[in-house]
């Protein structure tokens, strides 16, 4: 099929000048101090007090005020006073990257369903499941607005939270996954993880998704897989150890290392934000929290096997789940970590005839967005509410996402079943049967 050539002719445009506006408006101001918006790792008021610090000659890292990277922090001694338009740039970066990488994704889904239609592989009465040019001709486009108009992307900019230039990597990331370069994929991904450790996950979907391209097997007992295997590992472990050794030439010290990576393992900040760590550890007893804080960090990765064995023949769904488990189960989340996922969802949008209850979701999930501040409001400034309603909402926003995500990944598995053996299953007596997924 044809995919449009650039995104949209001019579609920048439109949520640039609303960044625009909005940096120059009373609101800027507003939303960099929401707890949603960003969080101690990612706000802007804190990097600018690590470049006064490192203006002084003082490390940075020598209070309680700066987590993000020496890199972060160099990049932006030098681009301070253009920080908006670095903060626009990230995220049209990050529009174009996706753009890209899912028009590349849907040339290959197409190519692949041809050959299968050819070679009758798809049962006669599925065939209403299989996706026309039309259907994937704008998706990539949608991808990109999906990302740059979305609510939480844009206030995330105005915020100047940190945040949009980690999604920008991992845009980059995919990108290069998608058109096979293991290099800058393995570079780009230690670049992720250099920034937030999380992303450590994604090497699963990466390897699986460059091995599927060059056709290697999937097959512990192959000797081609081993060699992939290593030669990846040593690109990103080789990327990771030059970047951690670049910052300790920068800084002259490994403060960073516990300042960073410390804070973000061992969470010692519990200001209020939508993930599930600082209520839970603020009512915890002392004696538990090491304890209960592996327990919780161990959920970002103790996902990626299972899912991994689960979706080996669908490494980029893969991305999509991992991108939303470590934006739900991080210790600090903020709106843009969701944006980023949330991008994804037109490239599903064939799923929509298998969804469950994505509009009880979906409508939760705006009443939370809408009760966060209403709730913050009466327990901080008010003074009639308290924690507990803040978190509720927050504890909800979160399910929402996990049924979100859940019932994406039910739909995915039932049309991969249909796909297989028929949409219309029937018992050996010829009567209707009834699919159970387990």
């Amino acid at each position: 099929p044809h995919f449009p050539s650039c995104p949209a002719q001019g579609g920048e445009l439109p949520p640039v000048t609303v960044r625009a506006v909005l940096f120059r408006s009373s609101l800027a101001d507003l939303v960099a101090e929401r707890v949603e918006v960003v969080s101690p790792l990612t706000a802007w008021k804190r990097v600018v007090e690590g470049l006064a610090l490192l203006d002084l000659g003082v490390s940075p890292y020598s209070g309680d005020v700066f987590h993000e990277t020496p890199l972060t922090i160099y990049l932006f001694h030098f681009v301070v006073d253009y920080a908006e338009i670095t903060f626009m740039l990230a995220d049209i970066i990050t529009a174009v990257a996706l753009y890209m990488a899912v028009k590349d994704y849907n040339k290959q889904v197409f190519r692949k369903q041809k050959y299968a239609l050819e070679a009758d592989r798809y049962p006669l009465d599925c065939l209403e499941l299989i996706r026309s040019p039309k259907e994937l001709h704008y998706i990539p486009l949608k991808v990109a607005m999906f990302y740059l108009l979305n609510p939480f992307t844009i206030l995330s900019c105005v915020a100047k939270s940190t945040c949009g230039l980690n999604n920008s990597i991992l845009a980059l990331f995919i990108l290069s996954t998608m058109k096979g370069n293991a290099l800058l994929s393995a570079i780009f991904l230690s670049l992720a993880t250099y920034q937030s450790i999380y992303p450590l996950t994604l090497c699963a979907p990466a390897l699986l998704y460059l091995m599927q391209r060059q056709y290697i097997p999937v097959n512990f007992r192959r000797a081609s897989f081993w060699w992939f295997f290593i030669q990846y590992s040593f690109m990103y472990l080789g990327s990771l150890l030059v970047i951690v050794c670049l910052s300790f030439f920068l800084l002259g010290s490994w403060d960073y290392l516990s300042s960073v990576y410390g804070f973000i393992l061992s969470v010692p900040d519990l200001t209020p934000n939508i993930g599930l760590f600082w209520y839970f550890f603020a009512e915890m007893f002392e004696h538990f929290r090491l304890f209960f804080l592996c327990v919780f960090q161990i959920n970002v990765f103790f996902y990626t096997i299972p899912l991994s064995i689960k979706l080996k023949e669908h490494p980029v769904f893969l991305i999509f789940m991992q991108l939303a488990i470590i934006s739900i189960f991080k210790s600090y989340p903020t709106v843009g970590d969701i944006a980023l996922y949330m991008a994804f969802l037109p490239v599903w949008s064939h799923l929509h005839r298998f969804l469950r209850n994505v509009f009880l979701v979906s409508c939760v999930l705006l009443a939370c967005s809408a009760l966060f501040p209403v709730l913050w409001h009466l327990w901080i400034y008010a003074g009639s509410a308290n924690s507990n309603f803040y978190y509720a909402i927050t504890l909800l926003f979160n399910v929402a996402q996990i049924l979100l995500v859940s019932d994406y990944f039910y739909a995915f598995l039932r049309r991969e079943h249909h796909i297989t053996y028929g949409l219309y299953l029937k018992k050996k007596d010829g009567s209707e049967a009834t699919l159970i997924l387990k």
